[in-house]
């Protein structure tokens, strides 16, 4: 019984890091807007990822590759995830009072390209 519950422990362990390696990739993730957080919520945390967070928020721009979609929700991602990406590894998090969220599904849409950082 034991062997038989180390044999499937070890699988699952072999298969989740199966499914984390894309193409040589390790894992990635990416921080969005939470879907259930309201728009003025967002708008506070997005002010402030783009003054004095120090996110490049120049993509969200009007005539720029993320400008598009021009929604509250959309420009919140792509600046929570600048941030997110360009300080992880300082210590920065997803959390932006609760507004924003861990993803592996890459947002990334037509032109605009979500980064995703090791």
């Amino acid at each position: 019984m034991a062997s038989a519950l180390h044999t499937t422990l070890l699988v699952l362990c072999l298969v989740s890091l199966t499914l984390q390696t894309t193409a040589g990739v390790g894992f990635r993730e990416w921080c969005i807007a939470d879907e259930q957080t309201p728009d003025e919520e967002l708008l506070r945390a997005l002010e402030w990822a783009c003054g004095k967070g120090g996110a490049d928020c120049s993509k969200i721009q009007k005539n720029q590759p993320c400008y598009y979609p021009n929604t509250i929700r959309d420009h919140a991602s792509f600046a929570f995830n600048n941030y997110y990406q360009k300080f992880k590894n300082k210590g920065a998090t997803c959390y932006f009072n609760s507004a924003a969220i861990i993803t592996d599904l890459d947002p990334s849409h037509n032109s605009c390209k979500f980064e995703a950082a090791p």
